[in-house]
């Protein structure tokens, strides 16, 4: 198969534990690029904790953040299309109040919390720009906001479904997200490849089990541009 584009996830695929790129993988990719083929970063991180890692690598194509919510320019870092997600924000707040969890509110003009943690210390590191806000969110009219993050310590079905009328829900073994209906990577790389006629069969490189909705969008693309199917297997765990 002539790979024209790779989409790579970043935590637990691209980075290692402590959060940096092997030389490994680096040389990997720049053997990749300087062979044309075009690579994407496609991942849950807000951008701002994203870009570092893309010029690091020197790469040119845009980024995926935020599980799809928002994809960046990969020059300017401008956003090139976003899906803020729409929630009863009282209803949120009385329902997160009950329990103990760390909320983290991703918006476009930065991130929110209600307390600090090791996770987010080490975004700030990376980022070098702290978070917008730190204390009840009940107090704080932030808007477009394109994910929300709560962590309960424990698996997020508990309290995910609460929510999953009115948006979509990804479940965690520490807790859940919260998008928009629709949004996904791979909405995202659909679009993204929509837009470029050269990119016609993809794959997304991430440790993690494909999603039952991840399997029926490679499918679509399958479908829409006739290419033969890449024989994947969605209850294996792909590299």
């Amino acid at each position: 198969m002539n790979i024209r584009a790779l989409f790579i996830d970043m935590d637990g695929t691209l980075l290692t534990s402590s959060n940096e790129i092997s030389q490994r993988n680096v040389e990997t990719i720049n053997r990749l690029t300087n062979q044309g083929v075009k690579v994407f970063l496609a991942t849950g991180r807000q951008y701002e904790i994203t870009a570092p890692y893309h010029r690091l690598l020197g790469l040119k194509a845009p980024m995926i953040c935020l599980n799809g919510a928002s994809i960046h320019d990969g020059f300017t870092g401008s956003v090139i299309q976003m899906n803020p997600v729409v929630l009863d924000e009282a209803y949120f707040h009385r329902v997160t109040n009950e329990i103990t969890c760390n909320i983290i509110v991703h918006t476009t003009d930065g991130l929110y919390c209600n307390k600090t943690c090791k996770e987010i210390d080490e975004w700030t590191r990376e980022s070098k720009d702290p978070p917008r806000y730190i204390g009840d969110l009940r107090h704080v009219d932030h808007r477009n906001v394109l994910k929300y993050s709560v962590r309960t310590g424990y698996h997020g079905s508990h309290m995910s479904h609460l929510f999953s009328d009115v948006a979509d829900v990804i479940n965690w073994k520490d807790g859940f997200e919260i998008v928009a209906p629709g949004v996904s990577k791979w909405a995202a790389i659909n679009e993204i490849s929509t837009n470029s006629k050269q990119l016609k069969s993809i794959q997304l490189l991430d440790r993690g089990k494909w999603a039952p909705k991840t399997f029926e969008a490679i499918q679509n693309l399958i479908e829409e541009y006739g290419v033969d199917s890449p024989g994947y297997d969605s209850e294996k765990n792909h590299m």
